[in-house]
């Protein structure tokens, strides 16, 4: 008898450790073993879900798993953020990050979970820059122009926003402080209605995503300045950088990342990426991409964390010092 409860008790603690024993290749093999949840933190139709929408697909054909989107919208991409801080860790619920993701850490000192601590970084998935676009018949008709007007008449100028913390917000406050600037903030409930009123001349100026403002340009209904970009965007060739316009160290872009919840196995993660980069190294991709004005990337997951780290640092130091507030 105690011979059997031996023998029953070995082979439970060897089922119990089977997990363990098996190579982490052969785990990331098995990976995925039922339909994946890809959590999209913002309304159908904007950039975060295009980005999903765009992926899946492809994602879901190297997998050989059914991935289904869903959008939940709310509280600044909290409540998304937070269903994945939350999940089980097993790569079965995944994030399409935003680039409120790391800044939101700054806007709101108590949220339900902790990034990055709460989060495992996969890829980098496309960047996209914003657009500075100003009113058709606005006197200033350049950078230099537009920031002599703004030191000439302090605090008289405008800018439109699509609401407070938002990355057009935080782009125009960074360029208030590399021009030395008192610039006032006008914020709306959404990009469409800010760049609407820069359009009928309401507000002059306004930092909009590339994906939404480039189409405003090109229908001249707003004249399109700089871009916050590093190099000349191949959506607007013709438009110069910040930086050739006389403003350096103001880049910003947008972006949206593929990130699981912390604790999920480095064989998963490790699968996850290669699966991802390989995806958007493609010229497909690429190409769907650029139509957009956004920039396939497919980093690292340490390249991911590095950037997510900057990001975060980066943005503290605006809403620090821009003392940005968000009710």
């Amino acid at each position: 008898m105690k011979l059997s409860r031996r023998r029953t008790l070995g082979a439970a603690a060897a089922l119990a450790l089977a997990p363990a024993l098996v190579p982490a290749h052969a785990r990331a093999q098995a990976y995925p073993s039922k339909p994946i949840r890809l959590i999209v933190p913002y309304s159908a139709g904007g950039g975060a879900d295009t980005t999903a929408r765009l992926i899946a697909p492809r994602l879901q054909e190297a997998l050989g798993q059914t991935i289904v989107i869903e959008n939940k919208p709310g509280a600044g991409g909290m409540i998304g953020d937070e269903i994945v801080a939350k999940a089980a860790p097993d790569g079965h619920t995944l994030l399409i990050g935003a680039f409120a993701h790391a800044v939101n850490p700054s806007l709101f000192p108590k949220m339900p979970f902790r990034t990055p601590e709460d989060f495992a970084p996969v890829s980098l998935l496309v960047t996209v820059p914003e657009l500075m676009v100003i009113t058709p018949s606005h006197p200033a008709k350049t950078v230099a122009e537009l920031v002599a007007l703004a030191k000439a008449q302090p605090g008289k100028l405008s800018y439109a926003s699509s609401g407070n913390g938002s990355a057009q917000h935080l782009a125009a406050e960074l360029f208030k402080m590399r021009t030395g600037t008192d610039i006032q903030h006008v914020p709306y409930k959404g990009g469409a209605l800010a760049v609407a009123d820069v359009a009928a001349g309401h507000v002059p100026f306004y930092f909009g995503n590339m994906s939404a403002a480039l189409p405003q340009a090109r229908g001249g209904r707003v004249r399109p300045l700089a871009v916050t970009s590093a190099a000349r965007s191949p959506a607007a060739p013709d438009v110069p950088t910040l930086t050739e316009a006389g403003v350096p160290d103001c880049e910003i872009s947008e972006w949206n990342a593929l990130i699981a919840p912390a604790g999920t196995p480095p064989a998963v993660i490790a699968r996850l990426h290669a699966e991802v980069a390989k995806i958007m190294r493609t010229e497909e991709m690429k190409a769907k991409f650029a139509d957009l004005g956004a920039d396939a990337i497919g980093s690292t997951p340490d390249e991911l964390a590095a950037f997510l780290r900057s990001e975060m640092k980066k943005w503290a130091e605006v809403v620090k010092a821009a003392n940005i507030k968000v009710e």
